[in-house]
C-alpha cells in the first residue's frame, strides 16, 4: 500500500513570493541596523562613511555621552510614566466602552456607537483641542498627554467585535448561576479576552511611547519634556557637539552622527523589548478581534 505524500509541492510561486518576503525583510530591517552600526562606530569609520549595518572600531562612547545627561533620564522617567498610565486608563475606557456596547439590547446602542465612529472620521481640530485642553486647566501637565488619547475609535471596534464573539450561552449560564453583570465582566470575559486586551495594550503603549506632537504642543516646561521631545531638542540643538576634550586623536571622539544615531537607538529600543513578551497574544488577538464579513 502506497503511502500518501502529504508533502505540497514547492512552485515558482511560492519561490517568488519567499524571495518577495526576504527583501523586504531586508528594507525593513537594513535601515534599524544602520542606525545601530553607527551608534556603535568610532569617529574614524563615521568620517570615512565605512558604515554599513554592522559597527566598525566598536565603541560605546556616544551611549555614554547621552546617558551622562540628567536631562535623558528625566524625559524617560516621564515617558515611562506617562505610557504606564495612559496605557492603563486607555485599556480601563476601551473594555468599559466595548463590553457596554456590545450588547445587542442595549438601549440606544446604535446612537452611542454612532457617535463614537463620528470622531474616527471627523474632528475638531488642533486649534479646538489645543483650547480645549488649556481651558481644562491641563496645559503643561502630563495628562495633557494622557486624556485627550486616552480611547482610540479603532481600538475600540477591534475589542467591541471580540466581545460580540463571546458566546452569549456563557453570560446567561453566570447570570442563571447569580452571577452580576461586573461577575461576569471580570471572572469570564476578561479571562477569555487576554489576547485581545494583550495587543490593545501593545497598540497604546507604543502610542504613548512615541508620541511627540501632542507633547510639543501642550509641554512648554523643560523638565517635562518626554523622551522623544527631548530627543527632538538634542537633535536640532546645539546640545549635540563633538566631543573634542582629548586632544589625543579624533580616534577617541564621539561624532555628532553617532550621537544623533545614539539618541534615536535610545527611543526605539526599550518599546521593541517588549514586543517578545506580548508576541504570543499579538497575532491571536488580531485574528480574533478581527472584523469579520
Amino acid at each position: 500500500m502506497k503511502k500518501k505524500n502529504n508533502r505540497q509541492r514547492f512552485t515558482i510561486f511560492d519561490a517568488l513570493m519567499y524571495g518577495f518576503v526576504a527583501l523586504l525583510a531586508v528594507a525593513c530591517l537594513y535601515p534599524f541596523l544602520n542606525v545601530m552600526a553607527y551608534s556603535f562606530s568610532g569617529a574614524n569609520a563615521v568620517l570615512g562613511n565605512d558604515v554599513t549595518f554592522y559597527p566598525k572600531d566598536f565603541t560605546l562612547a556616544a551611549y555614554q555621552n547621552i546617558f551622562a545627561r540628567p536631562s535623558i533620564w528625566n524625559a524617560m522617567r516621564t515617558t515611562v510614566i506617562i505610557t504606564i498610565a495612559g496605557t492603563g486608563l486607555s485599556l480601563v475606557l476601551t473594555i468599559a466602552a466595548s463590553y457596554a456596547l456590545s450588547y445587542e439590547n442595549l438601549p440606544g446602542r446604535k446612537v452611542f456607537s454612532g457617535l463614537i465612529l463620528f470622531t474616527m472620521y471627523f474632528s475638531g481640530g488642533i486649534i479646538p483641542t489645543f483650547l480645549v485642553v488649556r481651558n481644562l486647566g491641563m496645559y503643561d501637565t502630563l495628562a495633557s498627554l494622557i486624556v485627550p488619547n486616552s480611547i482610540s475609535v479603532f481600538n475600540f471596534v477591534i475589542m467591541r467585535t471580540f466581545f460580540r464573539e463571546i458566546p452569549r450561552e456563557l453570560y446567561e449560564a453566570a447570570q442563571i448561576d447569580g452571577a452580576t453583570e461586573m461577575q461576569v465582566l471580570f471572572r469570564i470575559v476578561l479571562q477569555l479576552s487576554l489576547p485581545i486586551i494583550a495587543t490593545i495594550g501593545l497598540f497604546y503603549a507604543v502610542g504613548y511611547w512615541n508620541g511627540y506632537f501632542e507633547a510639543l504642543l501642550y509641554i512648554s516646561d523643560g523638565d517635562k519634556y518626554t523622551l522623544q521631545l527631548r530627543l527632538r531638542s538634542l537633535l536640532f540643538s546645539s546640545e549635540l557637539k563633538t566631543d573634542t576634550s582629548n586632544p589625543e586623536g579624533i580616534g577617541t571622539q564621539v561624532m555628532t552622527q553617532s550621537l544623533k544615531m545614539a539618541a534615536i537607538a535610545v527611543s526605539t529600543i526599550p518599546i521593541i523589548l517588549v514586543y517578545p513578551w506580548l508576541q504570543k497574544y499579538f497575532v491571536k488577538g488580531m485574528t480574533l478581534g478581527s472584523v469579520k464579513g
